[in-house]
């Protein structure tokens, strides 16, 4: 008696087939392959556009930071309440590269960047927020007391970090204002003197 050929039955409902080691490796290798022609395309189309910005910045003399007038942010400033001093007087070294004047819900605040005759960035910030919100997200990290220094006849707390940030802070009764950056205590103290309270 001749037995039956043995059936091909399918695999239980929901299994799928097993695929192959080889097809998987090279589906993998595919996927890898197009990630990397990516990547090299990108690559390859920044490269140019980076070359002709960096080339026309050189022809036109554009290597210099762009200057800002901080004089509108301070005027909006003080036409909505914020007693903010105005720079005044710094040497031609110190350059105003950011002027923005913010209402959050917790109080105004006026912040202008410079770049300052060493290069480092410095900001001013003078602000209604109370000083226990405001400063700890504005000294830098892990920064203690380091003293007092005097600046206009009026006594500023210096505060460091190990990174060599620094920060000179002021607190009067209706504002606060501080003088952050990475550069020098004697820099932070001249440009502190140059803000003029308004009148």
């Amino acid at each position: 008696m001749e037995k039956a050929p043995p059936t091909c039955q399918p695999p239980p409902t929901g299994a799928e087939p097993a695929e192959p080691a080889g097809v998987a490796a090279a589906g993998r290798a595919r996927r890898d392959r197009r990630l990397r022609d990516l990547a090299i395309s990108l690559a390859v189309l920044l490269v140019p556009v980076l070359l002709l910005v960096g080339g026309y910045q050189l022809i036109s003399g554009r290597t210099e930071p762009v200057t800002v007038d901080p004089a509108p942010a301070i005027a909006e400033a003080r036409a909505a309440g914020l007693t903010a001093a105005s720079p005044t007087g710094l040497a031609d070294g110190w350059v105003p590269v950011s002027a923005v004047f913010q209402r959050p819900d917790a109080g105004l605040t006026l912040r202008i960047g410079y770049l300052t005759p060493d290069g480092p960035s410095v900001q001013v910030v003078q602000s209604t927020v109370p000083a226990e919100q405001l400063l700890p997200a504005e000294l830098p990290d892990a920064a203690q007391p380091a003293g007092t220094l005097e600046v206009n006849g009026e006594p500023w707390q210096l505060y460091a970090n190990d990174d060599g940030e620094r920060a000179l802070v002021q607190l009067t009764p209706e504002l606060t204002s501080l003088v952050v950056g990475k550069t020098s205590e004697a820099q932070l103290q001249e440009l502190a003197a140059s803000l003029l309270p308004p009148g």
